[in-house]
């Protein structure tokens, strides 16, 4: 209790200290009304908030990001899988993993707009998109890291294929896979705003564009912030989930 209090104030006094920081800058490095200080957008924000838009703003981005991340995970897991426990499965799809994952999900969005239009799939299809590669190769990597004393050790005491693979093998790989679903989520939320921006209805990427074209300085920070600690929250949660699982099933790491 004591080290998540700690936590707490640590997390408390870091985002105090960015906001100090923020202001100062604000008023004696960059005196702009293109750089405002905290204190209007925190205003600005709430009226977004009694007025309901940034709730709906934030409510239809991560909606898509949780979509796309979940079908690219549900896609990437036993892709990785396969790819790190059989030699012909990983010979066979590593050169489709190396070549797609190298071409940026943004540089898809004009094909998924051709194909899908400017509706919701086209933005699932671009988080599931970033998401899927990140997470073949965590996985991957995750099966191979798996100690071979440990598979010994399962099958001197009668375990089959089968068994070693999903007693032994998977939950050791469990760590591996967070992690990289992990470093799949900040490419989703680099990828959403990206999205929003060129063809989308709503959503914090679409806030930021209006914003820019009609020179709302405080709602582009309103968006930025909303993205920065919706990030860190995910984050974190992440991060319980990695040494949760890495102290039951790898407890080396």
């Amino acid at each position: 209790m004591h080290s998540r209090t700690a936590t707490v104030i640590g997390y408390v006094l870091g985002f105090a200290l960015l906001f100090v920081i923020w202001h100062l800058a604000s008023q004696y490095l960059v005196s702009s009304v293109l750089f405002p200080s905290p204190f209007p957008v925190f205003e600005r924000g709430w009226v977004l908030l009694e007025e309901g838009l940034l709730q709906e703003s934030v409510w239809a981005s991560m909606r898509r990001i949780i979509q796309g991340f979940l079908l690219g995970s549900a896609i990437g897991i036993p892709i990785g899988l396969a790819i790190g426990s059989f030699r012909p499965v990983r010979l066979l799809l590593e050169p489709w993993t190396e070549f797609f994952r190298f071409i940026p999900a943004v540089a898809m969005i004009t094909v998924s707009v051709i194909w899908f239009g400017i509706g919701e799939e086209s933005k699932i299809f671009l988080i599931a998109y970033t998401t899927v590669f990140v997470v073949v190769i965590a996985t991957a990597a995750g099966v191979g890291a798996v100690g071979r004393d440990k598979i010994r050790a399962a099958q001197c005491l009668g375990a089959n294929k089968l068994q070693v693979f999903a007693l032994v093998a998977l939950p050791a790989t469990v760590p591996y896979i967070l992690t990289g679903m992990r470093l799949a989520m900040a490419n989703a939320f680099v990828t959403i705003v990206a999205a929003e921006l060129v063809a989308s209805n709503d959503g914090l990427g679409k806030m930021l564009w209006d914003a820019r074209l009609f020179m709302q300085v405080e709602d582009i920070f309103v968006a930025l912030i909303s993205l920065g600690l919706l990030g860190f929250a995910t984050d974190r949660v992440f991060r319980l989930l990695i040494r949760a699982f890495a102290g039951r099933f790898n407890p080396t790491m």
